[in-house]
């Protein structure tokens, strides 16, 4: 990498480019000299690649804003340049919608202003553009207030603009900028408060859901608000500027060329609930809120901080998640080294659980995540670990307030962590899960990272992990796997079904073929015992035979799966197969998990027979005491989504090569018949057509061609169909779900009349939970004002580490 370019990546970190100095004054000299140099022979090169390091790296906008400055004085074209490439960039984003692109490079442009480089009334104009579309959209008569959601991102944005600028912007247009914030006072009147409680971490918050409670763009105003009276000082902003200002106002204030905002989608043509709501959550994909704060720690922990800097500090974390997603080590390193001089572990916590546990689901994958928090342990061992473990502590004590799908995503974080670090954890502290229900949150908790563990590593390394609280292994998982009906004790059968498994395992042994062992269930198995024998027989047999390693399993499936589906080939046997499944492996939720997955890969087990079978009796009393139900759910609906996905890819796949057969097609019977209109002259006399061979070549290349336009189309019509199809059977699953859900709801419900709040339907469900205690011994009631006390026995700092 040439060195200019090493200087624009390094700028504000500690390295060797920069000699280990920590002065930006002394980084931004440096830089700034690398590209003035360069700048006659590579300013093609150097123009992009500023840009791109703007982007990807916001958090040091101020610094690249001031590098520009100072070029501006040096090469006004070249600076122009920059301006005009932002304002093509900038409008490229609007149009398409890139909401995090429009964001950065608005910060960019009140930094250039900052610097001197942008005029402050081209950003005034920027604002009130913005600022008049989001108006507009949220009129009732003028505009279409479904799309809300674009007109809150664009308020948010110029919102966002003023920690970085604000102070400038007010010295130097004072009136105009007061005329902007009065605009979006007017606009805050006007929009309607948006209420994202189906997507809240926690089912019922401690404000008891106050319906006058600020939104998320509500309380960005106020935080501005704060700064303004402030005197705008923001301390997590750095303003290298300030030190070069002698200089910058030397230099030439450039003009942003206008931009458009997109026009407004039409309202529906037929005005509905229903046509609104559509519209309304077609804005928020587009147009997604950022974040959704996750207040996991009292306010002590960061009471230090003004407003503004919280916002600006999970601006930056966000940022660097967005940007590094995929490089793991390099987005830590950025994230402990931030440019702002007060501490923020507790806020990066906060900021990273509220990124996992988001709902209806994190932007990244949660291993991202996962990883991201182990290399801040590592990064920062005296200090982070201590702040996860707190979050921990803090998440497990509302844990029965947790959605459920954050409590899943929190079971499989967190045993993934411990992984990480040896399993070392002070369970002592949670010892007293045990004198809780079993279908109390902690308890299930407790017992289902332990079960995780176990997945990750082997019994006895978690049992001796767990040596400081030894009453927890009644919460492991057993030992032993699978519970093999027909085995085989001291080499004498017991029953006649025992002989027929160990018969069937030594066909299997001896290689013969699904349709010879077919043959010998048809003829040996089926007509003197029953459906349920013969299923029971055949599938216990061959599970047991493929329950040496995953391997196993697979070829098992692979080989001897038609005999499985000869047997079940209706819901009502394939919900017994399930059964049978789940008896085979009830010690091991793992692998039953796994065994249904593929099993339902292979086509022997459909959608609707895993929702019949994990909605029975028998596994809705796991509901509450065991995950395993609920994953084996979530595979079968993740499947069936994402073959719903595969299939649009192929088809969009398909399209683009029908057009290009068809491109393809015109052009050989282009070719043929100029071909053949082409006048030669054969023995003297003129003769329309070329060489005749040539004339061949062309006509079988337009055949062909033909032919495998004809074959694309078949394929793509093959795969629409295929597609409906696929989306009928969607469509009957999730009818499904709803009906079974709806069903067992209303089943333990108590009447709506009694329960108008969550709360009182928590009260109601208490009293009648009591009730039942009262009468049976076995259960103990899962009070929260009663619960014992947990170990408040200090720990170690570092005890993540050994």
């Amino acid at each position: 990498m040439s060195s200019w370019r090493s200087f624009l990546l390094r700028i504000g970190d500690k390295c060797s480019e920069y000699s280990s100095s920590s002065e930006l004054k002394d980084h931004i000299d440096t830089c700034y000299g690398a590209l003035r140099r360069e700048l006659e022979h590579s300013s093609t090169d150097i123009l992009p690649f500023l840009l791109q390091c703007a982007e990807q790296l916001p958090h040091k906008i101020p610094l690249y804003g001031t590098v520009v400055g100072l070029l501006n004085l040096e090469d006004e074209d070249f600076v122009k340049k920059i301006v005009e490439n932002t304002q093509i960039s900038f409008q490229d984003a609007l149009d398409c919608g890139n909401c995090d692109r429009i964001r950065i490079l608005m910060r960019f442009l009140t930094v250039l202003m900052c610097s001197k480089v942008l005029q402050p009334a081209s950003l005034i104009v920027l604002f009130e553009t913005l600022l008049s579309s989001a108006a507009t959209t949220v009129d009732e008569e003028k505009g279409n207030p479904s799309w809300q959601a674009r007109a809150d991102f664009y308020v948010t944005c110029i919102l966002s603009c003023l920690p970085w600028g604000g102070a400038e912007i007010m010295e130097q247009v004072p009136e105009e900028i007061e005329r902007v914030l009065v605009g979006i006072q007017a606009y805050l009147s006007i929009r309607r408060l948006t209420s994202d409680s189906g997507l809240s971490f926690f089912e019922d918050d401690e404000s008891g859901g106050d319906p006058v409670e600020k939104d998320f763009l509500e309380d960005l105003w106020e935080r501005i608000q704060v700064l303004s009276s402030n005197g705008w000082k923001v301390e997590s902003v750095p303003r290298p500027h300030l030190s070069f200002e002698a200089q910058l106002v030397a230099g030439k204030s450039h003009e942003f060329g206008p931009i458009s905002c997109p026009e407004q989608p039409d309202l529906p043509s037929i005005i509905s609930d229903v046509a609104y709501g559509k519209q309304k959550h077609d804005a928020k994909l587009k147009y997604p809120r950022r974040t959704h704060r996750l207040n996991i720690f009292p306010a002590s922990k960061t009471e230090d901080l003004q407003p503004i800097d919280r916002f600006v500090v999970e601006e930056y974390l966000l940022d660097v998640l967005l940007f590094f997603n995929g490089c793991r080590k390099e987005c830590a390193s950025f994230m402990v080294g931030l440019p702002v001089p007060f501490r923020y572990e507790y806020l990066m916590a906060e900021t990273i659980f509220s990124q996992l546990l988001l709902l209806p689901q994190p932007p990244f994958k949660p291993i991202y995540y996962t990883l991201v928090i182990m290399d801040l342990c590592k990064a920062l061992p005296g200090a982070f670990p201590a702040v996860v473990a707190g979050a921990v502590r803090a998440l497990f004590d509302k844990i029965a307030d947790l959605d459920m799908e954050c409590r899943t995503r929190l079971i499989l974080w967190f045993s993934h962590h411990l992984s990480n670090f040896q399993f070392i954890w002070p369970w002592e502290e949670w010892a007293y899960v045990l004198d809780l229900p079993k279908w109390a949150p902690q308890r299930v908790f407790v017992q289902e990272v332990l079960e995780r563990e176990v997945r990750l590593s082997y019994w006895d390394k978690i049992k001796q992990s767990i040596e400081n609280a030894p009453a927890l292994e009644e919460l492991l998982p057993p030992k032993d796997g699978s519970n093999f009906k027909y085995i085989v004790e001291d080499g004498r059968e017991k029953t006649e079904q025992h002989a027929l498994s160990a018969e069937l395992c030594n066909k299997v042994k001896g290689r013969q073929t699904a349709r010879e062992i077919l043959s010998w269930i048809e003829e040996s198995i089926y007509p003197v015992h029953s459906l349920e024998v013969t299923l029971s027989v055949v599938v216990q047999t061959l599970l047991d035979i493929g329950s040496k390693s995953f391997t196993h399993l697979i070829t098992v499936l692979e080989r001897y799966g038609q005999v499985i589906a000869k047997i079940c080939h209706d819901q009502d046997k394939q919900v017994m197969l399930l059964a049978e499944v789940s008896s085979y492996w009830k010690n091991n939720a793992q692998m039953t998990a796994i065994a249904i997955d593929r099993m339902m890969g292979y086509r022997l087990i459909s959608n609707l027979a895993i929702v019949r079978w994990v909605f029975s009796p028998e596994n809705i009393e796991q509901f509450h005491i065991s995950d395993c139900p609920w994953e084996i759910l979530r595979n079968a609906v993740s499947k069936t989504y994402n073959r719903i996905t595969d299939l649009r890819k192929e088809i969009s796949s398909l399209k683009k090569g029908v057009i290009s057969a068809e491109e393809a097609t015109s052009k050989a019977k282009a070719d043929l018949e100029a071909a053949e209109s082409k006048l030669t002259l054969v023995e003297g006399e003129p003769v329309i057509g070329e060489n005749p061979a040539r004339l061949k070549r062309l006509n079988t290349l337009a055949e062909k061609a033909k032919e495998e336009e004809v074959s694309i189309c078949d394929s793509l019509e093959a795969k629409e169909a295929l597609l409906a199809r696929v989306l009928d059977e969607n469509e009957v699953l999730f009818l499904a779900l709803y009906t079974n859900f709806s069903n067992i709801l209303m089943e333990r419900l108590p009447d709506a009349s009694r329960a108008g709040t969550l709360q009182a339907l928590k009260s109601i469900h208490g009293d009648s939970t009591a009730a039942v205690l009262e009468e049976s011994s076995a259960m103990e009631v899962d009070d929260e004002n009663g619960k014992p006390k947990k170990c408040s026995a200090p720990f170690p700092q570092n005890f993540l580490f050994t």
